[in-house]
């Protein structure tokens, strides 16, 4: 196997090599068998283009379709037979929006969705491809890197925190082997190498140099690696967790290694640190408001609740009106808006919100709303120094109302709501609590005053927990924790029972500053109970004692199980103490003002969706700023000529005569302004026919005379009348210019130019004609130029740098000390 062929493959090995940061990214490993399949595709492409020594464009072209046809057979629409048809762009297209769809609905890892894969196997392919143009053909192996960094960008732009370290040494060891390939094949066409005494060294026997290269090189990424895990002020770094541990009030600490925050674990370090950190703001016109929540825990399994990854659209979209998304609700509904200021000490990906909200403004990042657990994420954005303003609703309804509620059929779906390990202990408690019981709301009231002082349950901090079935089973049997395992155990028990339960996080009220302003510490992180009830949707109920919870709220028909009477002041959203918080919804009451005094589900009071029109905005000034670097070169090119034509306009008839001045004849040669200024118009209208004839694509041979040159000019473009005329007007002008004693003066030039491109015009076709306005190869021509000189003159001042290095070359001493 020759050494390009040799290339090509090992090209192959790296760029799959360097596709290690993408097993972050995914749930399973279906994109590398996808991916791999691609590449050795491509790889056996262009093997055999060099085999059958194809030119370098035929190689190309080859990768090229080897990845067309590799895509067409993994993703295919259906309507293919072995080679992609005209659906199958079609295909390719829907499967890039589903991908982009797909970004903004899923957080990593992400499932297996085949716009996603698409994307990930297209991406590896054009890597493939340039890795190996750059490899094998330009035999460039160092500029490969730089592609192949730009797989490892993906997770460095997705993860908000760290970023896995074992793909990027994956993928540098790829990169060093690439680097160490094109070594060898080098040394082998060189030719053999010998030491310094004379012997012949065989290729691969083991050189000092090249050893202590690769030693160098692997110290590299070892430091590169270690480095940043060491530096105290990078975010995550191995001294920062020494030294800063259970400092940080974000919830970041939660994070688990898939990228997911475990909402479980940041609720305890919130709730067990040991200062007060103020995390939250918040204002707001509801007269009582309910707790903030941010996400939800709905995976009971034995390993005990765990929270998916929230799926929804993009808030420039817009958020649903639950009034209109059930329209059997039983539930009053009163509109307000909040405004939450968040501090920098609150770093996640979920954003506090108040249930059912409308409107979300004035929030910076790419955000997306999961409706069904009505929860806002990002997924490269924080909530840190974020501030922002929500429209929300909050329903009212009453005990009797939701003794009302319905058992929901068998085969609705939220009835995966209902599943729950397999607990007899836990089993029997719930059996004997709702023995009796007929309406689904008796049922959750029974299980709900269960977590009383009277049946031995306290709070306490000191009891830690992770969630797990077996945890929440022993909290069962110690009576003793805090609000997340009330939570759960609640969740646990209602399941049970079979009515759909979750688990909810966020924030209770606050400390009330006055004015509807309230003040939330990391004392105020919560969880608590969220019961589905059919016409009513998820409606809270809190288990935690109040009295261990700083800002806790209750209700009418979830009341301190603790108190001898029901307490009077409702919790979400209530005047009356017959109302609160939590449902689905029904048709709009008379709602209260809003904090500028206006009413936001009045008719034509409905907010703006500043989302919506920052992207609008934000894709008109792409498109421009795309529009305008495009028009660089016109522009330039009409710059230019404007300023050659205001040298050419001003013009002033002059003939120097004899010193008499009688006749007019010419008797010595008299150098005036005038004639200067006639010499400088003649040759700037000269350069604009010049760079009009290559816009043109009218060949130009600098060895010509002016007057030859106008010639071949009329001939070659079929010039004739007015142009033609001003074609010579203009080689004569250039020519008495350039070699006779008077220049040509009292002329109209700049009108000359203008018949000769009308001309040039009438006769280029559509094509030339449009890249000769918007693209004008004289400019283009230039640029490249300009461009070559500076490479050279780089060149040149790394030559004289290198030379000058190697003047202080160790090896130059050490073999002036062994003649020695």
């Amino acid at each position: 196997m020759t050494g390009r062929r040799r290339l090509g493959m090992v090209a192959a090995a790296a760029t799959l090599l360097s596709a290690a940061p993408l097993s972050s990214i995914f749930e399973s490993w279906t994109w590398l068998l996808q991916c791999t399949l691609t590449v050795l595709m491509i790889a056996g492409a262009a093997v055999g283009a060099r085999t059958l020594r194809f030119p370098t464009w035929a190689q190309t072209l080859s990768m090229i379709v080897a990845l067309a046809l590799a895509l067409t057979w993994i993703f295919p629409s259906g309507k293919e037979i072995l080679i992609p048809q005209p659906a199958t762009l079609g295909h390719f297209l829907d499967l890039f929006r589903q991908a982009g769809e797909d970004t903004r609905a899923y957080g990593v890892p992400v499932p297996d969705r085949d716009g996603l894969l698409f994307v990930a196997v297209l991406g590896i392919g054009v890597v493939a491809i340039a890795v190996d143009l750059l490899t094998a053909v330009f035999r460039r192996p160092a500029l490969a890197g730089l592609p192949m960094l730009a797989i490892y960008s993906i997770p460095v732009a997705v993860y908000l925190d760290s970023v896995p370290v074992l793909p990027f040494i994956v993928g540098a060891c790829g990169y060093m082997w690439l680097l160490v390939a094109d070594n060898v094949d080098r040394v082998r066409r060189f030719g053999r190498r010998f030491t310094g005494d004379g012997r012949d060294v065989d290729v691969w026997e083991p050189s000092p140099l090249a050893a202590a290269g690769r030693r160098i090189g692997v110290l590299g990424v070892i430091v590169a690696v270690l480095l940043p895990l060491a530096v105290p002020t990078v975010s995550g770094g191995l001294l920062s967790q020494l030294t800063q541990a259970g400092s940080g009030a974000g919830l970041g600490s939660g994070t688990g290694s898939n990228g997911r925050i475990n909402l479980f674990a940041s609720l305890s370090g919130q709730l067990t640190q040991n200062a007060t950190i103020n995390l939250l703001k918040v204002t707001t016109n509801e007269p009582d408001p309910f707790y903030l929540r941010f996400g939800v825990a709905e995976a009971l399994t034995d390993e005990g609740f765990g929270n998916q990854t929230p799926k929804g659209n993009s808030l420039s979209r817009g958020l649903p009106d639950p009034r209109q998304l059930a329209a059997s609700s039983q539930a009053n509904y009163f509109a307000y808006r909040a405004e939450i200021e968040v501090s920098g000490d609150l770093r996640q990906s979920m954003a506090p919100l108040y249930t059912y909200p409308t409107g979300v403004q004035n929030i910076n990042g790419n955000w997306a709303y999961d409706s069904s657990q009505q929860v806002l994420f990002a997924a490269r954005t924080t909530t840190s120094e974020q501030k922002y303003t929500i429209d929300y609703l909050r329903p009212r309804f009453t005990a009797a109302e939701l003794r009302t509620a319905e058992a929901l059929p068998r085969n609705d779906p939220l009835r995966q709501y209902t599943a729950a390990p397999d607990d007899a202990v836990v089993k029997a408690q719930v059996e004997e609590l709702i023995a009796g019981k007929k309406t689904e709301y008796d049922k959750v009231r029974a299980i709900y005053g269960f977590f009383s002082a009277d049946n031995g349950f306290k709070y306490s901090l000191s009891t830690q927990t992770s969630g797990a079935a077996s945890e929440i089973a022993t909290f069962l049997n110690t009576r003793t924790g805090y609000c997340q395992q009330y939570a759960a155990a609640m969740a646990w028990m209602v399941r049970e029972a079979g009515i759909p339960a979750r688990v909810a996080f966020g924030f209770t009220r606050g400390t009330s500053l006055g004015n509807g302003v309230y003040q939330i510490t990391n004392r105020n992180a919560h969880a608590w109970t969220e019961v589905y009830l059919d016409g009513f949707g998820w409606v809270p109920f809190d288990a935690t004692p109040a009295g261990g919870v700083a800002g806790s709220a209750r209700s009418s028909w979830a009341p301190n199980v603790d108190q001898a009477e029901p307490s009077a002041s409702a919790s979400a959203g209530t005047t009356t103490p017959d109302d609160d918080s939590s449902a689905a919804p029904n048709q709009p009451q008379t709602p209260d003002r809003n904090i500028d005094g206006s009413n936001p589900t009045a008719e034509g009071a409905t907010p703006a969706d500043s989302g919506a029109w920052t992207t609008a905005l934000l894709i008109v000034a792409g498109f421009a700023l795309l529009v305008a670097l495009l028009l660089v070169p016109a522009m330039l090119r009409v710059l230019q000529r404007r300023r050659r034509h205001a040298a050419t306009e001003s013009v002033t008839t002059v003939v120097a005569g004899g010193p008499d001045g009688q006749d007019g004849t010419v008797s010595d040669i008299v150098v005036t302004t005038e004639s200067t200024r006639a010499r400088a118009d003649a040759h700037a209208a000269w350069d604009e026919l010049i760079d009009t004839m290559v816009d043109y694509q009218v060949t130009v041979d600098p060895t010509e005379t002016p007057r030859l040159t106008a010639q071949r000019l009329i001939k070659e473009s079929e010039l004739s009348g007015d142009s033609a005329e001003a074609a010579t007007l203009l080689g004569t002008a250039e020519e008495r210019a350039r070699y006779a004693r008077q220049p040509m003066q009292g002329v109209e030039l700049t009108a000359a130019l203008g018949r000769i491109r009308a001309g040039l015009g009438e006769a280029a076709t559509f094509r030339v004609k449009a890249r000769a306005m918007l693209l004008p190869p004289s400019v283009l021509i230039g640029w490249r130029l300009g461009a070559a000189e500076a490479f050279t003159r780089l060149a040149e001042r790394a030559t004289t740098v290198r030379d000058a290095m190697v003047r202080f070359s160790p090896r130059r001493f050490m073999n002036k000390r062994a003649t020695h």
